[in-house]
């Protein structure tokens, strides 16, 4: 049996597999802990410039590893023993990952750092190996390249601490610049686009199960803050503000943008490019905002009454606003259409955050008045769509 499944092209849909959806849905969980609980609480606890720059940092990164494991996914053949065996190397990489997030710019970077590098030489050298003598073979090896280039600068920077975040940041702009570059090598060229044919409805589902999984987490905890402390009543309103801002971006992701997204992926011929622009990028993006939406809920419910600080005005600003990016640069791709009252939204929220913060407004204000905001555009996305 061999350990790929080439069929996989966009020319028809593929019924859904027990084994790829058990497995996916290990990693993407193992991988989504990385940023979701670690990195989160770092975020938490380094609440300025430099530590959201070091989150950035840190989540771009895991993005990069799930979202490259996602594509080799499309195909990897899950009932082949090295199929599951490459499955289980990855999973046990995310979780050294885990393990080294809350100190990645300190104690654990080479932990980190020679996990994340791990974890790409592993997965391109795999599909190399598996494809040789074709197509996808040398993108592979042509990636594998461009992931041993970035390494280099993720495990220098692991041991020069006084230069480590500048060069973790040079080894993300890299691998992010990788695939619009087409892997280019010297005397090989590029990967063209049309060459990593996949089903891009079936990345989409991905893509949707790790967003539905980052809400999960953001609901877990919150009711973990409210487990380990007493309720009161401005907890509790706090609380049900929170709970109600991440169904708000539950409703927008999967109400306003679900259906115009696999109608195009159900219709479109290109889902290489299309799947690169919207799901790779665009939805990196909105599930960073999802979860840095969940840092300022623990935020406004650990101190409702208290006058909100500048980084607690900025993260209640960035976080939905990162959200509402993504969205729009997934309904442009999409839709091929610009979604004005997301960006109309995002500045609302400058407006709210910055009279909050001259006002010297407690949390509860804060997280009411970005409620409000994202409840509104929700409300209007719905009845434009209908």
């Amino acid at each position: 049996m061999a350990p790929t499944c080439s069929d996989r092209r966009p020319a028809r849909p593929q019924p859904r597999r027990h084994a790829p959806s058990h497995d996916d849905g290990v990693v993407l969980r193992s991988r989504l802990r990385v940023y979701d609980h670690p990195a989160l609480h770092y975020l938490l606890e380094h609440a300025g410039w430099l530590g959201a720059l070091e989150y950035v940092t840190l989540f771009a990164a895991v993005w990069w590893a799930w979202n490259y494991t996602a594509w080799a996914a499309n195909w990897v053949n899950p009932d082949h023993p090295s199929g599951r065996g490459l499955m289980i190397v990855l999973m046990g990489c995310a979780l050294l990952m885990a393990v080294a997030a809350p100190q990645a710019f300190r104690e654990r970077a080479e932990l980190f750092a020679i996990a994340y590098v791990a974890m790409a030489l592993i997965r391109a050298g795999y599909m190399a190996v598996v494809f040789r003598g074709q197509v996808m073979g040398r993108n592979y090896a042509q990636l594998g390249a461009w992931s041993a280039i970035s390494g280099a600068f993720w495990i220098v920077g692991a041991f020069v601490e006084q230069a480590r975040l500048e060069l973790w940041i040079l080894a993300v702009l890299i691998d992010y610049a990788a695939p619009y570059a087409g892997f280019w090598l010297p005397g090989k060229g590029a990967t063209p686009m049309s060459s990593w044919t996949l089903k891009g409805l079936h990345l989409f589902e991905r893509n949707q199960l790790i967003f539905i999984i980052a809400l999960g987490e953001s609901i877990l905890l919150l009711g973990g803050y409210l487990v380990s402390h007493e309720i009161h009543a401005d907890t509790g309103v706090a609380a049900l503000i929170g709970f109600l801002l991440i169904v708000t971006l539950w409703w927008i992701y999967f109400v306003d943008l679900s259906e115009p997204g696999e109608h195009r992926f159900e219709h479109a011929t290109d889902h290489t490019s299309l799947a690169r622009a919207g799901l790779a990028y665009a939805h990196g993006v909105a599930v960073c905002g999802a979860i840095v939406t969940a840092v300022v809920i623990e935020m406004i419910v650990a101190h409702p009454h208290d006058a909100i600080h500048a980084e607690t005005a900025i993260i209640a600003f960035a976080g939905p606003s990162l959200f509402l990016l993504g969205c729009t640069i997934f309904h442009h791709v999409t839709a091929e259409q610009l979604r004005g009252l997301y960006l109309l939204a995002v500045a609302a929220l400058a407006v709210w955050a910055w009279i909050a913060l001259s006002l010297h407004l407690n949390g509860l204000w804060l997280g009411a008045g970005v409620l409000l905001v994202m409840v509104t555009i929700a409300v209007l996305g719905h009845r434009k769509a209908a």
